[in-house]
Parts: C-alpha cells; sequence; structure tokens
C-alpha cells in the first residue's frame, strides 16, 4: 500500500510536498485543478514498469498504452525542459525484507517500508534520463538502509550508500552503466560489485508495487444487451470498465469468497456485489447468466424492484452502468492493490453518492477466504454528499481518521497547491477551505435579497 506521494515540476505541480496515503485518500478540488495529474502520473510509472524497453527512463505512453502524457516538455510545469521532474513514492511491503551482506555475515538490514525518490531531467534529445535514484528500507526506527545511484557532472553514475558498504569486484572498476527505466540499477552494474544483488529485490519490489495500481476513469461505457466472456482473467475491469462483466465472471469461475469485514457473512461474488447494489438502493436483484448453455455470450439481468420483471441492464437507469464497474473494481482487485478512481459518483443520485462511501469504507476493510485483503482506495471526487457521509462514520468510530486522508486541490497562479483537511475524531473538518464546494453563503444571500426585492415590488404593484 502506498503511504507518500511527493511530485515535483509535474504538469500543474510545482511541489505538492509530502503527501500522506491512507487505506481510504480522497483528494476534491476545481475542475481542472491537477487533480488528475496525481494519478495520471502513476499510471505513467506502471506503464514504465510493464514495459519491455528497459533504455527508456519513462514510458510517455501512446495512443495503445495505458495513457498517453505527451513529450516530456509537456509533463513538465510551464513546459519547461530545464526544470527536472522529481517524484517519491513510499509503500508499506506485504512482508518484510532482509538484505544480508555476504561479506559480513553479521550485518543484517530489516525493513517493511520502501521509499523510492527519482529524478528526472531532459537529455540532448528532449527525452527524460535518470539523474538520480535513491531507494530507503525502513523500519519503525527509520531508514535501515539507503542507496543512491547518481549521475556526476561528468555525466558518469555512481554508487553510493552511508549505511552500506559497497565492494567493487576485482578487475571490474569499470563505470556502471545507464540505470535500467527509472528505479533499476542495471544488472551489469549489479555484476561489477560483490554485495550489491539486493537491489535485485528493491527494482522487484517496485515492479511489485506499481503492477498492483489499478485506475478506472471517470467516463464509463454504455452498458451492452450481451458480454463476450470465454475464461480469462482480466487484471481489472479496465479504465473504462469494458472488463467489469468478464472480472465477475471469473471471479465466480475462481470461487471468490468475501465478506465485509472481520465477523461479517461470507458470499460468493455475484451475490456479494448484488448485495452492495441492493443496499445502494439502485436496483433490487443482479444476475450475470449465460445467453444459451456452452455459449461465450452472457447478458446482465436486474430487477429494479420487488415484484418487477427481469431485465436486461441496458433497459434500466444509466446511473446501475456506471456504479457497477466501481463496486466491482473495488473487491475484484488483488489483495495489497492500489485503485485509484476519478469521479466513481457521476450520474448517482445525491443519496446513492452517500452511500458509496460506505462502500469504500467496507472495501478497505474487506476479507476474502478468511485473510484482510488490504486495498487502498484513492478517490477522485466532487460530491459533498460522498464526504458528508466520511465524516459521518468518523464520528461514529466506524472510520479512524487515521485511515483517511482527503485534500483539497485549488489553482494558485500557473501553479496547483494541495491542502490536506484536519479531521477530528468528531469528524469534523478544521480547516475548512474557502469555497470548498462553490460559495454556498452568497448564494443563499444573493436569493434572499432578491426574494426581498421581489416582495418589495409586488407590494408597490398592489400599492398602486
Amino acid at each position: 500500500m502506498l503511504t507518500s506521494l511527493r511530485i515535483k515540476n509535474f504538469k500543474a505541480w510545482r511541489d505538492t510536498g509530502l503527501v500522506r496515503l491512507a487505506p481510504l485518500t480522497v483528494v476534491f478540488g476545481a475542475n481542472s485543478a491537477g487533480k488528475s495529474s496525481l494519478g495520471h502520473l502513476l499510471l505513467g510509472l506502471k506503464q514504465t514498469a510493464i514495459s519491455t524497453d528497459r533504455k527508456r527512463a519513462l514510458h510517455l505512453g501512446d495512443t495503445s498504452s495505458l495513457i498517453d502524457l505527451g513529450t516530456f516538455s509537456d509533463c513538465l510545469n510551464g513546459h519547461d525542459l530545464s526544470k527536472e521532474l522529481e517524484f517519491e513514492l513510499g509503500w508499506e511491503l506485504p512482508k518484510s525484507m532482509d538484505v544480508k551482506d555476504p561479506l559480513d555475515s553479521a550485518l543484517r538490514y530489516s525493513g517493511n517500508q520502501l521509499h523510492l525518490a527519482v529524478t528526472l531531467s531532459a537529455g540532448k534529445s528532449g527525452q527524460p534520463e535518470v539523474r538520480a535514484l535513491k531507494y530507503d528500507l525502513k523500519n519503525a526506527d527509520g531508514v535501515v538502509l539507503d542507496v543512491t545511484l547518481s549521475r556526476g557532472t561528468d555525466r558518469k553514475f555512481s554508487l553510493q550508500s552511508q549505511k552500506y558498504q559497497f565492494k567493487m569486484a576485482d578487475g571490474r572498476k569499470w563505470p556502471l552503466d545507464e540505470p535500467e527505466k527509472f528505479y533499476r540499477v542495471s544488472d551489469l552494474s549489479i555484476a561489477r560489485f560483490k554485495n550489491a544483488g539486493f537491489l535485485t529485490d528493491f527494482a522487484l519490489a517496485t515492479e511489485k508495487l506499481l503492477g498492483s495500481v489499478a485506475y478506472l476513469g471517470p467516463l464509463r461505457n454504455h452498458p451492452q444487451r450481451t458480454y463476450q466472456w470465454s475464461g480469462d482473467t482480466p487484471e481489472g475491469v479496465g479504465q473504462t470498465g469494458e472488463a467489469t462483466v468478464a472480472a465477475i465472471l471469473a471471479a465466480e469461475n475462481e470461487g471468490r469468497m468475501l465478506n465485509r469485514g472481520p465477523k461479517r457473512t461470507k458470499q460468493a461474488f455475484t451475490p456479494f456485489i448484488a448485495s452492495w447494489l441492493k443496499d445502494l438502493g439502485v436496483i433490487q436483484s443482479f444476475t450475470v447468466t449465460p445467453v444459451a448453455q456452452g455459449r461465450k455470450e452472457y447478458e446482465v439481468l436486474v430487477k429494479t424492484h420487488t415484484g418487477a420483471p427481469e431485465v436486461k441492464i441496458t433497459d434500466v437507469g444509466f446511473g446501475v452502468s456506471q456504479v457497477l464497474p466501481a463496486l466491482v473494481q473495488a473487491f475484484y482487485c488483488a489483495p495489497n492493490s492500489t485503485v485509484w478512481m476519478e469521479q466513481p459518483e457521476i450520474h448517482l443520485h445525491p443519496q446513492v453518492q452517500a452511500e458509496l462511501a460506505d462502500v469504500f469504507i467496507s472495501a478497505i476493510k474487506a476479507r476474502e477466504n478468511g485473510k484482510e485483503r488490504n486495498v487502498q482506495i484513492i478517490v477522485e471526487s466532487h460530491s459533498e454528499h460522498f464526504l458528508n457521509r466520511l465524516q459521518r462514520r468518523i464520528a461514529e468510530g466506524e472510520l479512524p481518521p487515521q485511515d483517511v486522508a482527503i485534500y483539497f486541490c485549488r489553482r494558485s497562479g500557473s501553479s496547483t497547491e494541495l491542502e490536506p483537511l484536519r479531521l477530528n475524531i468528531f469528524g469534523e473538518i478544521e480547516n475548512w477551505p474557502e469555497n470548498f464546494f462553490g460559495d454556498e453563503m452568497a448564494d443563499i444571500s444573493a436569493r434572499t435579497l432578491a426574494a426581498m426585492e421581489t416582495k418589495k415590488k409586488q407590494r408597490s404593484a398592489q400599492v398602486n
């Protein structure tokens, strides 16, 4: 699970500052304030990690990739190629990592958190290249092991650490190679040392983290009358929810059993999702059935209320098909995943927007086959109703304040600022931002004054 994020000189962001990421993190803000850029950078890092091209420091994307970030100049704040793109990621490891120095058995380093800081600058062709990358392995006492690979003014790389002594292998004292992608010390560079093999573990941990990042965009596919499924197991529901039904069928085929938290009843995947749709109040029942025996075509059938006929999802309100991908993604993703969602509340009634907060609270507590899923959800939202429900659950003690982080994105001149909102145990926001959800008091005052003016005119007309 991601625990922290910092971005410098990426699009509208000069510097986000160090952002604490909780199991449930929510980002609010005006349109075009830069909220989406935070998730877009993570997608760019993920597509770099899964790319087969190890020489490309940052895969900026194309029409067939997860995201197309344009040119490196497009990514930089102010499109200024003299600036450097910097980012930091901190995350908890699924299990503790132990590093032993093969040259000294007494030296052992153990931590359950990794931190990666990277600086990218424009090369001669304007493409991004790594100037420095730094790993910190941490435990509760702080940094236990640090590694920095940096490029000097002579453009040669050096490998350094304040807590570890690297020993060059005999006869291999030639310059280190360019790093692979933005996070990996090359195998040839590692081979030049007698005791640098653990750097491969750092790279693998980074790939595992980024591979667990899932994204659901704000625009989701229209419902279809039939869906194709040939037995595949998709990674997630897709950026537009295009693989939602395939994910449901795959989960059913694997016999996955979930519950909403400790000591709650286990359910198979489809009934589990159906129960949430019913609790949200959008439908009464939900099933996915084959069109005919032995066919690869399936249809989604729903009942809108008790006694109503069963109809296809295409024949009910649009909101059902729009919220379904968000529900499925929250519970379908693999354990220890980070799910980034943009406006999951879109096309939903205010009451359902509030109930959606309960879905995500449950998702971070959910268990599967008796084990905690440890899923993290990061939401970009415009919904005041969603926020009100979160505040209520904190006040009721159902959601500890430390398990949620809320931010407000605001434009400040040519850049963007990210303000953390302080929540107390009563669910109150202690630093409520100005115009958080618009200027409600100004609207109330203007409406009151307009009503008074209208009444005055009516009285004047009666007198005359």
